[in-house]
């Protein structure tokens, strides 16, 4: 659940002094351009967020990192914790009012980018400094995590590199005097925001309750549903210790509570296959009440990853194999 922490000692072997020098100048070079203009290079907090594909990366990402940090979000539609994680970047993104750049990559489109980040499992998010890429973390995790590591990186940019950020245009901002239309306001919005809101701080225990706020009342809004499914998984890794969960799986392959814990951790890591084939295997090896056990667990975190994801058809298939 714990994001990785960046090495900051490692942006200095990454990044050579000559890069260092150059980003500084190309930074210091920009902005002395832009005062030239009368304030051009601005940008609008819309701009803040930006689609790349592997045609524009060079310009979009390698050339506008010895302006800006950019930080990658390698996502995919079908990918449920991503639709938790990806807001949190962009709100933050607009937060932090230029201090780093967001470019969100589609994994499906982008093969060729996930393979040289060397991505093995999505949401991941790497950040790009002065044409150098530095892992951030993979996975889910909390905003609190997120913005102590995105401080770390803006300070380490600011400092070794000279990139102070992007000009916002303050101007191009919504006008807060002007009066925003409403958007009608469903019997459950107000609960659900409050579920999403309980995900943002980490307060997973808050998210579930929420949800089941809502189905008790509605018990087929898919919705809820899904985000139960996923914040009871958040909620279970958040006390895990990890390599003592891949320590007692590794010991124990026949055990179904180890195996039912590291298939939480593979998934939540993004290793939806690793996390399903573990599951399969076990239900394999079991029978009676630790069958039907890993069996439920199975068909939980297919609710998190969503049934249209072409993995859970395959996985329901090997699971009618394995129980028949």
């Amino acid at each position: 659940m714990q994001p990785r922490n960046m090495s900051m000692s490692g942006v200095v072997d990454l990044a050579a002094v000559k890069a260092a020098q150059e980003a500084k100048a190309k930074a210091e070079q920009t902005r002395a351009e832009a005062a030239r203009q009368g304030g051009a290079g601005a940008v609008s907090p819309a701009d803040l967020v930006i689609d790349v594909d592997e045609a524009g990366f060079e310009r979009d990402v390698l050339q506008r990192s010895a302006e800006v940090p950019v930080v990658i979000d390698f996502w995919a539609e079908w990918c449920q914790p991503c639709k938790q994680l990806s807001p949190v970047l962009e709100r933050l993104a607009v937060e932090y009012n230029g201090r780093f750049l967001l470019a969100k990559i589609d994994v499906d489109a982008n093969q060729m980018l996930m393979q040289q980040f060397g991505v093995q499992g999505i949401p991941a998010v790497f950040a790009v400094v002065a044409g150098q890429a530095l892992p951030l973390f993979q996975g889910a995790a909390g905003e609190a995590q997120i913005r102590q590591t995105l401080d770390q990186l803006v300070e380490v940019a600011e400092q070794r590199f000279g990139l102070t950020g992007l000009t916002v245009d303050a101007d191009a901002a919504p006008d807060a005097d002007q009066p925003v239309a409403a958007e009608p306001v469903g019997p459950y919005d107000a609960l659900l925001e409050a579920a999403v809101q309980a995900l943002d701080a980490g307060d997973f225990g808050g998210a579930v309750q929420a949800y089941k706020n809502v189905l008790a009342d509605d018990p087929g809004n898919s919705e809820a549903k899904l985000g139960l499914a996923q914040a009871e998984l958040l909620h279970r890794v958040g006390g895990m210790d990890p390599q003592q969960v891949r320590k007692d799986a590794a010991e124990r392959p026949k055990d179904p509570e180890a195996q039912i814990a590291a298939a939480d951790l593979d998934l939540v890591g993004g290793h939806v296959e690793d996390a399903f084939g573990r599951l399969i295997d076990t239900v394999a090896r079991t029978a009676g009440d630790d069958r039907d056990a890993v069996r439920l667990r199975l068909l939980e975190l297919f609710e998190v990853v969503g049934p249209e994801d072409p993995r859970v058809a395959a996985a329901r298939r090997a699971l009618a194999r394995a129980l028949f």
